[in-house]
């Protein structure tokens, strides 16, 4: 089968779990010998020549062109409100990328698309692919076809007056952008029925395939050794991800505490500075996978603190998958992953109060959850990669024999 992937972010350029998901997806498919090839943006900054696309042939063709908008998705924090509106504007209604996206089909002629985030390389893609006459399945990361920033943060779940207009038209344009789907697939409950709320896929088939387990060997964790609750702290350096939140809550706590930070943002400075005053508070800046591996194996607990609402966090699946329990925020699709006082502790988003008393919890349990490291990668069994690929390619199949 011939597949078409197309994606706002892909390596080397990233910024959290969805493209780590999506390139390992891409491997997987060429491993069982599936044709692959990839469509997706390209910075501003890397072109060369006058040549505005490049095809990379690797072990799979990745097509990268500009979607001739203001700036490249990852340079967000770099520009005012103003700049970001219009960028968003464009990206929306902007009619080129569609266009790109149609040229390359009709070359490589798939048999199916599947589209991840889209917002960065353009909401023209999905009818030029509908157009095509292509079967189009369609994998939600997080809530960017309902606000186009793809947040929602706890608490502001009610939209000013004079934004609800905004949204509303925009809905309006993703709903229609998106009618002529087929499948749209979710790796939580939680985005699935947010999505059918709002009615962006009405008239496809919803399915819910949780993200699958990343490839490592966990390091060993024979014992637990003496001192203060060490937490690990791996993501966006954002307010939304709630860092800020996290470090009050480690400064303000009478328990003694070790916290490890591994992320880029804009409250790296911040971080920083605080590590530097601060012997409990240490910051790695970004770090690779075999470094995240390292820390897991250091510490009591990961933290995901966040105040939005979020899909299936990959740290999550890499902290169980070392054996590793979680405190989390129970928002979103968290909770469909965190047993709370199982494989994990979960608290009330933006709750100070509450966070500082699941902090003392695992403080108190932290010899009991490192006992329980083996009983905790057992709650991830299930989302194996093979099992998320037969998922898929169960799905994949069902609509070609549609087709």
């Amino acid at each position: 089968m011939k597949i078409g992937i197309v994606t706002n972010l892909y390596p080397p350029y990233v910024r959290g779990g969805a493209e780590q998901i999506v390139a390992r997806t891409v491997n997987a498919l060429q491993e069982i010998g599936q044709d692959v090839f990839v469509i997706t943006a390209q910075p501003h900054w890397r072109r060369r020549g006058k040549k505005e696309m490049n095809l990379e042939l690797s072990v799979e063709r990745v097509y990268r062109f500009i979607p001739k908008n203001l700036y490249f998705v990852l340079d967000d924090h770099r520009h005012t409100l103003p700049v970001r509106l219009l960028w968003h504007i464009i990206d929306t209604l902007g009619m080129y990328p569609g266009r790109r996206v149609r040229s390359i089909l009709e070359e490589e002629r798939p048999d199916i698309v599947i589209t991840h985030n889209l917002k960065g390389i353009g909401l023209s893609i999905p009818r030029a692919i509908h157009r095509a006459g292509i079967p189009h399945i369609h994998i939600a990361h997080d809530l960017q076809l309902i606000y186009p920033s793809g947040l929602l943060i706890a608490g502001k779940e009610k939209k000013s007056f004079w934004l609800r207009p905004i949204y509303a038209l925009y809905r309006a344009i993703t709903k229609e952008r998106f009618s002529g789907t087929d499948v749209m697939v979710s790796p939580s409950q939680y985005l699935k029925s947010v999505y059918e709320t709002h009615g962006i896929f009405e008239g496809a088939v919803h399915e819910v395939v949780p993200n699958p387990t990343p490839l490592f060997t966990p390091r060993s964790r024979e014992h637990r050794p003496d001192g203060a609750l060490r937490l690990f702290f791996a993501g966006q350096l954002e307010y939304h991800k709630g860092i800020e939140l996290l470090i009050d809550a480690v400064q303000s706590i009478d328990i003694p505490i070790e916290l490890m930070i591994a992320g880029e943002g804009t409250y790296r400075e911040y971080v920083k500075k605080l590590a530097a005053k601060y012997a409990h508070i240490n910051y790695l800046g970004f770090v690779s996978m075999d470094q995240i591996v390292s820390c897991l194996g250091l510490v009591d607990a990961v933290i995901v603190p966040s105040l939005c609402y979020e899909n299936s966090p990959t740290i999550i699946y890499e902290s169980f998958m070392a054996g590793v329990p979680v405190i989390a925020a129970d928002i979103g699709g968290v909770g469909e992953l965190v047993n709370n006082e199982d494989n994990g502790l979960l608290f009330t988003p933006g709750d100070k109060t509450d966070l500082m008393r699941v902090l003392r919890s695992m403080d108190e349990q932290k010899v009991e959850y490192f006992a329980r490291q083996r009983r905790i990668q057992e709650t991830v069994v299930n989302y194996s990669l093979d099992r998320y690929l037969d998922r898929l390619m169960g799905i994949l199949e069902s609509q070609r024999q549609k087709s």
